[in-house]
């Protein structure tokens, strides 16, 4: 059976989870019903929206779920009451509620993103679905509060019976694999050492990083434990982007022989012996002919002595604090979208009265909110167009075809059943998958199991189409308003780590917070990694790049030392002055920084004119980026 499933292009374990969410939403559908409230339909929405693969993300997301609709729900309800002003008022304040959780959504991460953006559509869905009975509004409010609170319950419930916990422990196995490769890399001569396998233990990084968060949903305790992963990855960065600068990072054998050492230790799981053997490692670093390896090791050496034990009161902090990299350019721009496009249909729909105008919002307000989150959302909205044209007539043919066999309510309820059912088959086949969930959520956003039946069959094409019409236009307005993709998302990255270097330049107390520029700029080097692979034409390749901004950083970093030196020359202070200038405008004139940079690496000596020399051989590495960014 399975492998005639699979023959047909099924895939066995997704449709078996899905047909258990699927009778969970018929559950959850049922007993909103039973329990009397007016939109039972959304109970079984929320199960869909709210399901998640294991216990910890499944118990997170409908903690936030029910935040979100708590605090959409009050603005619903007073975006109602200020209708009765004057219609406007709810158009404008609608647009300005979306806009501001947009931009707050696109700052913030993982259920707590999802949980703001929630918060916006909620009220419109509140605000909008009712609009013609503003003295209903309470009870609408209360009504959406009660059928998600059903769904959540119901979907945690039975979720948290047959979920299974997040695998923390292949997480850590992966680490320490990792790590252990590291440091084997780290042992081996440079001459020994390809570049491909630096990158691939960048991509792994990355690739650990960005898969992080879910396991941090649950517990404080997963929290602390992901939080300490995040040091330790991030700790590992400096070692691996040494090698790209053609050092040997265990420049003596004595030192490469404890490295070996901790290699093998993480290898067994003998986290106290790797520990031991860093430690032992470091202290030969400081008397080797290597520069800078010591604290490279030290660093690292407390991260894993954090990630080994999290909880631990006594753990000493890492060295580098955890800075996340936030989109605030894309978190603007999706702010700016979702405004212009809900303030322009609203416009509209207020001048010509279309009596189908709020379903057109709602959707509008769903798609450029919560899709501007997506990597790519222009490309992903043709699979949410195609899911609610299965959903519309999903919703036809159970209004039209089927209901009209029913005598009395409870009839309609049984008679939905099969259609939230065949969502089971939808996700379940590789083909729709993309498309699935939006035929489960509009099917039955479009159904009101009430009876008598009421209503036309006009009216529920006209419905509809205008349900269907947003993702089309959200699609337009995706590809003109700031359009966004890979590319726009890489650009953007690469941005923000050239302005932190410009602003690292320009301010004269930038050895205060060295370290929290660091920090951010190994986190944005993940995420660029993570993002270069994804688009085959990434214009600069990814670890090339963030090692020339890491390197053009040390020597921001190094040119204020040197106009803060005493014992600097007056040459070398006007070198660096000048350096520092030039990395200011660095984007426009990248010619100029290279011409001062060498310049300076001419006035020092040793590792200071290494590193300067370095950073000038960055430029040149930047300037494709600078052409078509």
């Amino acid at each position: 059976m399975i492998a005639w499933l699979a023959k047909l292009g099924f895939d066995t374990p997704r449709m078996l989870y899905a047909g258990r969410t699927a009778i969970t939403a018929c559950l959850a559908f049922m007993l909103a019903w039973m329990l009397g409230l007016e939109h039972p339909q959304w109970a079984g929405m929320t199960v869909w929206a709210a399901t998640q693969p294991t216990r910890g993300q499944l118990l997170e997301k409908s903690l936030f779920r029910i935040l979100g609709t708590i605090s959409g729900t009050i603005v619903g309800v007073l975006l109602v009451l200020s209708m009765q002003i004057h219609p406007s008022f709810l158009v404008i304040g609608l647009t300005l509620w979306v806009g501001l959780c947009t931009w707050f959504g696109n700052l913030q991460r993982g259920f707590v993103a999802y949980s703001t953006v929630l918060a916006g559509y909620t009220a419109a869905m509140v605000s909008l679905l009712d609009s013609a009975h503003p003295d209903h509004v309470f009870a609408l409010g209360a009504d959406r509060f009660a059928t998600v609170l059903t769904g959540v319950l119901t979907a945690a419930v039975i979720g948290y019976l047959l979920s299974p916990k997040v695998d923390a422990n292949g997480l850590r196995r992966r680490l320490r694999d990792l790590l252990a490769d590291l440091l084997e890399r780290a042992a081996a001569p440079a001459g020994t050492i390809t570049e491909d396998g630096d990158r691939d233990l960048l991509s792994r990084l990355a690739a650990i990083e960005e898969g992080l968060d879910p396991h941090a949903a649950g517990s404080i305790r997963s929290r602390r434990e992901v939080r300490a992963t995040r040091a330790l990855l991030i700790a590992a960065i400096p070692a691996l982007l040494r090698r790209r600068n053609g050092a040997d990072i265990a420049a003596d054998e004595i030192t490469a022989e404890r490295l070996r050492g901790a290699a093998q230790a993480l290898r067994a799981d003998d986290l106290a012996g790797t520990q031991a053997a860093l430690a032992l490692a470091t202290q030969a670093a400081a008397f080797g002919p290597a520069p800078g390896l010591r604290d490279t090791l030290a660093a690292l050496g407390t991260a894993l002595a954090q990630w080994a034990r999290p909880t631990d009161p006594l753990t000493p902090e890492p060295a580098l604090p955890i800075v996340l990299h936030r989109d605030w350019t894309g978190a603007r721009e999706a702010m700016i979208r979702a405004m212009g496009g809900l303030g322009l249909f609203g416009a509209f729909w207020l001048i010509t009265g279309w009596s189908m105008g709020g379903y057109m919002m709602l959707g509008l307000s769903i798609m450029l909110s919560l899709m501007s989150t997506m990597e790519n959302p222009a490309q992903f909205m043709r699979f949410v167009a195609l899911g609610q044209v299965y959903g519309v007539l999903g919703a036809l043919a159970a209004r039209w075809l089927v209901w009209p066999l029913a005598e009395n309510e409870f009839q309609l309820i049984v008679l939905t059943l099969p259609f939230i059912l065949f969502g089971t088959l939808l996700v379940g086949h590789r083909r729709t998958v993309a498309a699935s969930f939006d035929y489960n959520m509009v099917m039955l956003l479009l159904l009101q199991p009430h009876f008598p039946l009421t209503g036309s069959l006009i009216t529920s094409i006209t419905m509809g189409a205008a349900v269907v019409a947003a993702p089309l236009v959200a699609m337009m307005a995706y590809r003109i308003v700031y359009p966004v993709g890979l590319r726009r998302r890489l650009d953007t990255l690469l941005n923000a780590m050239l302005h932190d270097l410009s602003d690292l330049a320009a301010d004269p107390a930038a050895l205060n917070h060295r370290e929290i520029w660091r920090a951010r700029l190994y986190h944005r080097t993940l995420r660029l990694v993570r993002l270069s692979e994804r688009f085959a034409r990434a214009n600069v390749e990814a670890m090339g790049a963030s090692l020339a901004l890491l390197n053009l950083g040390h020597a921001a970093m190094r040119c204020h030392e040197i106009e803060a030196d005493p014992a600097s020359s007056d040459s070398q202070r006007r070198a660096a002055r000048a350096a520092l200038g030039r990395l200011q405008n660095l984007r426009q004139k990248p010619q100029r920084a290279e011409q001062a940079l060498a310049h300076l690496g001419q006035r020092l000596s040793g590792e200071d004119a290494d590193l300067a020399q370095r950073a000038a051989r960055g430029v040149s590495v930047l300037t494709p980026a600078f052409q078509t960014a």
